[in-house]
């Protein structure tokens, strides 16, 4: 159930190597709110659906300020649940943050202040939630926002190009891939990716290859 008022419920907030996006690489404090309203099928942080405690804007804005890092991002679960989660992106902006926030696209994406970095992940059908998408959020997508496709097989690849092509993503943001850890050689990807031209960034999860998969607060 969506968390209103000016509070959130929070799972954890660590600091850790950013693993996606084109911010990859760069050190970030993340903010991991609970609760979810889709169940992926290879879903990596389903202890984040229910285990959390709530805490005030506040105190949540102090604790990532405490760490002096300039990116934060803001996940979950699924972060855009909470009415809050937009109070705290406009205070961490104030505060002269780079703000990412992670969202599903399930969840309209306008509830967030101007300035924040939306990061959507599109489901494709290999993740059983593909029909939970809101088609309209594409059309809100700006040049500072990205999206990314996480591709199980050829099929969601087909699938992500033809979504790509009839949203016009690479001329509204930016588009990344990744191919499901365990399932799909990233190899196999990039030759599909190069095949045909794509105007797309391949990514590799950093956090994975860093550190064993299924590690939490990484």
């Amino acid at each position: 159930m969506p968390v209103t008022g000016e509070t959130l419920v929070v799972n954890e907030i660590y600091a850790s190597i950013q693993g996606e996006s084109t911010f990859a690489g760069r050190p970030c404090v993340f903010v991991r709110l609970t609760g979810c309203n889709l169940r992926c099928r290879w879903c990596d942080t389903a202890y984040a659906f229910y285990e959390g405690t709530r805490r005030s804007v506040d105190d949540v804005t102090d604790e990532v300020t405490g760490y002096g890092l300039p990116l934060v991002e803001i996940t979950g679960g699924e972060p855009l649940l909470q009415e809050a989660c937009a109070t705290l992106a406009r205070r961490l902006l104030d505060g002269g943050k780079t703000v990412l926030v992670e969202t599903s696209g399930a969840q309209p994406i306008d509830m967030l202040p101007p300035g924040t970095i939306r990061i959507m992940d599109i489901k494709c059908p290999g993740s059983g939630e593909s029909d939970q998408m809101d088609w309209r959020n594409l059309t809100s997508l700006t040049p500072r926002d990205e999206v990314k496709f996480v591709v199980a097989d050829h099929a969601d690849y087909v699938w992500a190009c033809a979504t790509i092509l009839r949203f016009d993503l690479t001329q509204r943001c930016t588009v990344l891939f990744s191919a499901v850890h365990g399932e799909l050689p990233d190899r196999e990807l990039a030759e599909w990716i190069l095949a045909d031209k794509l105007d797309a960034r391949l990514q590799l999860p950093l956090h994975k290859h860093i550190w064993e998969p299924g590690t939490r607060s990484v």
